[in-house]
């Protein structure tokens, strides 16, 4: 059953993507034009029917409670990372529209790296010290011009529940914007997939959002002390 769950999944996938293809042309049609305040909502709208469409075909059931804490200006998203289906997750069922900082080697893959293009998604190269520097910069410009970003501070998936070591990195976006971060808490989104030697399998998912944690005026010691913070506060979300 799970082999041909897996089966139908990867189907579905790439034929829902040659499905929007031609939104895929209306998108980039706004783009051309400037028109980027419909380009956003369109991309965002197209994008979390997909996420979601993803996620029950998967048979996840993602349970989430918080969303009264997203703020309606610019922020920066700090989660945990436990799988691969928490970027859908996250595209899908956390509110407005987000840009993801993504690793550089999706940019090989057709038709996703032009959606996340459209959905202003920032390509970090984690070989490339440079690279990785002015994509922090790209992140913060981004959120200064009131748009919203993810992050998934601990670089790669746990595979599991323990949570990982959060990098300082990310959360140079919010300190040198002064914009709020808001913790989110992914439980079990391993369980799909991760879990059963990359089989894909029905899970439940809970995600909680926590209230928004101010960056304005911080010192340098409370700047430094944000990574242990904000993974305190996801490690004990319930």
């Amino acid at each position: 059953m799970k082999f041909i769950r897996t089966l139908i999944w990867f189907i579905y996938f790439w034929l829902y993507l040659l499905f929007l293809i031609p939104g895929m042309l209306k998108a980039n049609a706004l783009y051309r034009k400037g028109r980027f305040a419909e380009l956003d909502a369109y991309t965002a709208k197209q994008v979390g029917r997909w996420a979601r469409s993803l996620l029950r075909v998967a048979g996840a059931k993602v349970q989430v409670q918080g969303l009264e804490h997203i703020p309606k200006e610019g922020a920066v998203f700090i989660a945990n990372h436990q799988g691969n289906f928490d970027v859908p997750i996250m595209l899908g069922h956390i509110g407005a529209p987000k840009a993801l900082m993504a690793k550089v080697e999706l940019t090989k893959l057709p038709f996703i790296r032009v959606w996340m293009k459209y959905l202003r998604c920032i390509f970090v190269d984690r070989k490339n010290v440079r690279q990785a520097m002015n994509s922090l910069n790209e992140a913060a410009e981004l959120v200064k011009n009131g748009h919203s970003i993810v992050i998934f501070p601990e670089g790669t998936r746990s595979k599991g529940d323990p949570i990982g070591e959060f990098k300082s990195g990310g959360f140079r976006v919010a300190t040198k914007t002064g914009a709020p971060i808001v913790p989110i808490r992914i439980n079990g989104s391993y369980k799909l997939m991760e879990a059963n030697g990359n089989w894909i399998r029905p899970a439940t998912v809970k995600v909680t959002i926590l209230p928004p944690v101010p960056t304005a005026g911080l010192t340098k010691e409370d700047t430094a002390a944000l990574p242990e913070q904000i993974k305190e506060l996801i490690v004990q979300a319930t």
